[in-house]
Order: C-alpha cells, then structure tokens, then sequence
C-alpha cells in the first residue's frame, strides 16, 4: 500500500505498466459500480485498450507511480486517460476522461496529478471538449471534477445495471 510520503511520478504509460493497470481497472470491476463491466480483464484482453492510448494524443494515457522505485518495477497508484467520446466523425474534438486509482491511493492528491498532467498534454491538441461521466453515487469523483472546472450537464437515470440494482450516471463537460 503506498504511503503518504511516496514521491510521485506522472509519465505517459508503457506497455511495461499494462498488468498493473489491468490489476487496478478489475478491481473496479469486481468491487464497484464505477465501472459498468461486469467481468475482469486479463492484460492481454486490455492491450487494444493501451494500445489506442498512443503518447502523441489526442487519446492519452497517464500513469502516476512511485517515483522512489526503479522505472522496471514502479508501484503504478493509479492513472487517467482521455478517449474518443463517440466513434462518428463529428465528435473527433471531443474526448472522454477518466481516473482509476489503486485501492489504497485515494486522498493523497494522485487524482489531482494525473489529470493536470493529462489537461497540460490536451491543451496542445485539436481537442475542444472533454466529457466525464460519474457513476453515482462518487462524491469525491464530482469534486475533482469540479475542481479542473468540469460543470454537471445532466443524469442518465438508472442507466446501468450492477450487482443487482440501477445506478444513475451524471454527465460533466470541460471546455478545453
């Protein structure tokens, strides 16, 4: 678990990072409702996923680790991508974001890292919206939407079906 003191790193993900970052994502599969699937991922089923997260953008792939340990075996805490927001043509300005933290890497700020970073790599791009959608209830996901200066825009009521019951998804945007 790491600890409040662990110095952290935001780069670009590698495919070093892909059974880590599998590790993180099934967690949210298994355990919350964060995520809408429902079955975990071996990393080889997730390589398409960082593989379409390539480093020049405009969908990208962040990762925060610790930065006291060698590049080979980094503990990765958590990380953040941008994504097409919808496969039609029209919506090529328009990105996806979203955060995953490892269990245990929550309250530290990490969140906070990774999406500077990803808006810093953004900014460069042709990329004049950025989408979120938030499960929830996630109070602490609205927050550190709300912070980067995302507005609600509206809720998907029951929208998806988990662990037996409806969950509603509200809808951020971010002028970029």
């Amino acid at each position: 678990m790491p600890t409040e003191s662990t110095e952290v790193q935001v780069r670009p993900g590698v495919e070093g990072d892909l059974a880590a970052l599998t590790d993180i994502y099934n967690h949210y599969v298994r355990e919350t409702p964060i995520t809408f699937d429902t079955t975990v991922f071996t990393p080889e089923e997730r390589r398409p996923w960082l593989l379409s997260h390539p480093v020049d953008g405009p969908h990208l792939l962040k990762v925060a680790a610790n930065a006291d340990s060698n590049t080979d075996s980094q503990e990765i805490l958590g990380y953040a991508t941008s994504s097409p927001f919808r496969a039609k043509p029209a919506y090529a300005t328009s990105v996806e974001v979203t955060i995953y933290l490892a269990p245990g890497a929550g309250g530290r700020g990490i969140g906070t890292l990774l999406y500077k970073a990803l808006f810093e790599d953004l900014a460069g791009q042709d990329i004049h919206r950025a989408y979120a959608g938030i499960a929830q209830p996630n109070e602490a996901s609205v927050r550190l939407h709300e912070r980067f200066g995302f507005r609600y825009v509206g809720t998907y009521r029951e929208v998806g079906r988990k662990f037996g019951r409806y969950w509603d998804v509200a809808w951020y945007e971010k002028e970029l």
